[in-house]
């Protein structure tokens, strides 16, 4: 029975911590005219590279029809392009487009630097070991 209890008492702490680093990352993005998940789409295409429709929702965690309408407003604000694939024309492809890149070059290190205050206080092994437990919950 204890371990429940911790179990629930460490799930409430993540979904506050999670909160509170949404919060933050909303605040930030929301200065470059951008949601939350118009940034995680941007940033994942930025490292990533072109990606389908699909992998960018399972990647980021978002429902199909959420998946379409971010990436309609990305194009829209000429941050993103949708590009067949010569081979299989059945398939799109949905791109940074060279604004976009302009844009996360411009804002990424200022985000990623936001994100470092919040772990101000971990020494780096902290950190490691954080990142190894949250990965064992995930693939639990």
């Amino acid at each position: 029975m204890e371990q429940t209890t911790q179990a629930l008492n460490v799930f409430i702490g993540l979904l506050r911590v999670s909160g509170k680093l949404e919060a933050v990352v909303k605040k930030d993005v929301k200065n470059y005219g951008l949601n939350i998940t118009e940034f995680s789409v941007l940033e994942f295409l930025y490292h990533k590279g072109k990606q389908t429709p699909q992998t960018i929702q399972e990647r980021i965690l978002i429902a199909s029809s959420s998946t379409t309408y971010v990436i309609d407003k990305l194009v829209a604000k000429g941050l993103a392009e949708r590009k067949t694939n010569q081979a299989d024309r059945r398939e799109t492809y949905v791109a940074i487009t060279d604004p976009g890149c302009q844009l996360m070059a411009e804002i990424f290190p200022q985000h990623a630097t936001t994100i470092g205050r919040c772990f101000a206080d971990f020494e780096l092994d902290e950190l490691l070991q954080l990142e190894k437990l949250l990965k064992k919950v995930k693939n639990n």
